[in-house]
């Protein structure tokens, strides 16, 4: 099997790649990725790309079918990859996300790619007041430009002609768990970064809305079923909520969860706050009925530990990280402060070659 991972030099595709590489180990595996996020290694480890059999240096929107053809597979990470991004480059987000997933569908479609695998968002659902959780066939409501992305990136995939190219859009719950490009702009990573950094969480909403996680390495086995499933009833397009049941939680829920592990942390929660719209829980009923062998397998309690102990291992210790590396938009803005990106998120000149990235 020959499989392209777009966006592979980011949060997830490490554990991706290597996860890939242990499941099919004879397969062909490319990633493409104009390196963002290259230089933001956490790991004392080897370079993660080594998982892989080529890396292509390219930017999403440039690749043309002839890049595709002699690809099995397509595994379409790639993104502006958060809230915080996609409301600084809403139009930019909406090219990248939307715009060029649906066109890179389209080109996998004419190259004879039989396999795309879209990492969608259970953002999508927005807010759901009711409490109650969301299926796949609730109505979606996605708050901001990020979620929008993904839901109309899922249109679009769905009213493509697709000549049998078996297309899953995997809904992921919230990322967590410690990463070779750890990213802590994340709910449950962020708490942990803040508590052992500052020995407090301080909670900014009143902790009441509602999150689903799940663990990158819990993200990587979903993909390697999208890979290998069977188009069945439900045909050659399928959207499924990734994650599991168990791992709904309220935000102060998390912040005492990692409180309780670390020990000695004091938690803050501003009861004072206006309600967070962002609060949905998230029914995964039908991956557990679709995918039995590729459940989630990692604890709220184990990913605690591995972020702490992973950020213990490089000497974390910055009560500023919500201004360093770690957090993908300030990465983003150091770039466009060089002017070594546009403000449409593509390099400049190749001569601009930015700091920590080898020429």
């Amino acid at each position: 099997m020959n499989i392209l991972i777009t966006g592979n030099m980011g949060y997830v595709g490490p554990g991706v790649a290597a996860h890939l590489r242990e499941v099919f180990p004879e397969a062909r595996l490319v990633g493409v990725d104009n390196g963002w996020f290259a230089h933001c290694l956490t790991s004392h480890n080897i370079l993660p790309e080594i998982a892989l059999d080529e890396q292509w240096f390219r930017d999403v929107r440039s690749l043309q079918v002839e890049d595709l053809k002699g690809f099995d597979a397509i595994v379409h990470l790639a993104a502006v990859s958060n809230d915080p991004m996609g409301n600084r480059f809403e139009a930019v987000t909406d090219t990248i996300n939307r715009q060029a997933s649906i066109r890179l569908a389209e080109l996998a479609v004419d190259a004879g790619v039989r396999r795309f695998v879209f990492a969608s968002s259970c953002s999508v659902y927005g807010v759901a007041e009711d409490g109650r959780a969301r299926s796949e066939q609730d109505a979606v409501n996605p708050l901001t430009a990020y979620a929008r992305s993904k839901i109309g990136t899922e249109e679009g995939l769905l009213q493509l002609k697709r000549n049998n190219l078996v297309t899953t859009s995997l809904r992921f719950a919230t990322a967590c768990g410690i990463s070779d490009r750890l990213r802590l702009d994340l709910v449950l990573n962020d708490f942990v970064a803040a508590a052992l950094a500052t020995g407090t969480i301080s909670v900014l909403s009143d902790g009441t809305p509602w999150r689903p996680l799940i663990h990158v390495k819990d993200m990587a086995r979903a993909i390697e079923w999208a890979l290998v499933r069977e188009a069945d009833e439900n045909g050659d397009f399928l959207r499924i909520n990734v994650g599991s049941d168990e791992w709904n939680y309220q935000v102060r829920d998390l912040a005492h969860a990692v409180a309780r592990i670390l020990g000695g942390i004091d938690v803050s929660i501003n009861a004072e706050a206006p309600p967070d719209r962002r609060s949905y829980r998230v029914d995964f009923g039908l991956y557990r009925q679709r995918a039995p062998k590729h459940q989630p397998q990692e604890t709220l309690d184990s990913t605690i530990a591995g972020l702490r102990d992973g950020l213990r291992a490089i000497k974390f210790s910055d009560p500023e990280f919500r201004q360093s590396n770690l957090i993908r938009l300030r990465v983003l803005e150091r770039h466009l402060e060089s002017q070594a990106l546009a403000e449409d998120l593509r390099w400049r000149r190749k001569e601009i070659i930015p700091d920590g990235i080898a020429a």
